[in-house]
């Protein structure tokens, strides 16, 4: 850690981990997304301000938020069940191809270096965003989901893709159950509850990664900082509510543009880290 922090740096880095923390329960609730999408990029940048090695900088970044969303993607999974939207036969059918993706994804984060992660998210963080800015909710693939085994696969490349990203998957989920037919509200309380499948099991396995890993900073286990968790989470659980409640209410596309945009700049903040043009 950076021995020339200030104070008031630290306050700043705390007030900046609890307004992700507010953001990300908030859009957990109202896309049916795991919020990681916001945290990595905020940890990230916090992690570089106190001076965490570079080389575990995004582990860390990954693991930590895939702990705090642990518990908003669980609050806003069991808000849209108690409302009757999740659809649970979907979740059992899908949840334990997600969950195997989620091991190879956690095996395939602990050999990948900084660079590997980073590019994971370049690349998919920009088919989000196209996802968000260009989507149409009237896309259809079929009238319901089919029996094929192609639906269980591409469950399983969302759980990878997700614990790499740090996020619940429902912006990739959410888009398949929509284009089978699935109302959008339906398609996004389901794709929540998938979340947890997502984030619980991802935590534990940066915590198996990371086990032991040299330059983790005090209050960590393995690459995951329980610091940064406990920023994060309380505000994520308060919010969680208020963007299920505005997600049942309100149409979601002018949010859907700005998270587009935010993840556009995430992408940019990355290639220039890659390009060396900042660290």
């Amino acid at each position: 850690m950076d021995p020339g922090l200030t104070v008031s740096s630290l306050v700043l880095l705390v007030i900046a981990l609890l307004a992700a923390g507010l953001l990300t329960g908030f859009m957990s609730g109202l896309l049916g997304i795991g919020g990681g999408g916001i945290l990595v990029p905020v940890l990230y940048e916090t992690f570089s301000a106190i001076g965490i090695d570079p080389a575990i900088r995004m582990h860390l970044a990954l693991g930590t938020s895939l702990l705090a969303i642990s518990f908003t993607t669980f609050k806003s999974a069991r808000s849209h069940n108690a409302r009757g939207a999740v659809d649970t036969e979907v979740l059992k059918r899908l949840g334990p191809w997600v969950v195997l993706g989620v091991v190879a994804g956690i095996v395939v984060a602990k050999y990948s270096s900084t660079s590997g992660l980073k590019w994971a998210w370049v690349i998919f963080g920009s088919l989000m965003a196209a996802k968000m800015a260009f989507g149409r909710d009237d896309w259809r693939l079929g009238s319901e989901l089919p029996r094929s085994r192609f639906v269980e696969a591409f469950a399983s490349v969302v759980g990878m893709i997700s614990v790499l990203l740090s996020i619940g998957g429902g912006a990739f989920m959410t888009t398949m159950l929509h284009a089978y037919g699935r109302p959008l509200l339906n398609s996004v309380a389901t794709s929540a509850g998938f979340g947890p499948m997502v984030a619980i099991p991802g935590a534990l396995g940066f915590i198996w990664a990371g086990w032991g890993a040299d330059g983790l900073p005090p209050l960590s286990l393995g690459y995951v900082s329980l610091v940064g968790a406990a920023a994060i989470v309380p505000a994520g659980l308060l919010s969680t509510s208020w963007g299920v409640r505005l997600a049942h209410g309100i149409p979601r596309r002018s949010l859907e543009l700005a998270f587009a945009a935010f993840l556009a700049l995430v992408v940019l903040r990355f290639l220039a880290s890659l390009a060396g043009i900042t660290r």
